[in-house]
């Protein structure tokens, strides 16, 4: 497997700051960039909307290779996303605005993605991306959070 180079590394940074690093280079349609987001590890795993668990980086890096294929034709922007953060994980649960590009119109579906962070000795890294198909209309969230607080 071809490594990339820790590019993404910011160790004075946070999970959030390579979150940012991963939807750029999604909207960039850049690989390498993407890549340098994720743990060195051999157990993390990705999962599109629809598609298999795919697990390991050689394994990841070809989903990602095969959907910038053609231009890099897949755009997506986090647009709200609700956080946990422990002392060396994090879990942040996106909803995601993506765009295809079919043709010469665009398409623009909603999705709603997992992503888990651990801090490691190169900083805050991606171990897992699970994405779950939306709708074609913005998705409405259910709470039971209280309205009022006390």
């Amino acid at each position: 497997m071809r490594k990339s180079k820790i590019q993404a590394a910011n160790l004075e940074g946070d999970a959030d700051d390579i979150e940012a690093a991963f939807y750029d280079a999604l909207q960039r349609g850049d690989v390498d960039r993407l890549m340098a987001c994720w743990a060195d590890e051999d157990e993390i795993f990705c999962i599109h909307p629809g598609g298999p668990r795919v697990v390991g980086a050689t394994a990841i890096r070809a989903t990602f290779e095969a959907m910038f294929a053609d231009g890099g034709s897949v755009r997506a922007w986090p647009e709200r996303a609700r956080k946990i953060v422990a002392v060396a994980s994090a879990v942040h649960n996106v909803l995601e605005r993506v765009e295809v590009l079919a043709g010469t119109t665009p398409s623009v579906a909603w999705v709603i993605a997992t992503n888990v962070y651990h801090r490691t000795a190169q900083g805050w890294r991606l171990v897992a991306h699970h994405a779950s198909p939306g709708t074609t209309s913005e998705i409405q969230e259910v709470s039971d959070a209280p309205a009022v607080l006390h």
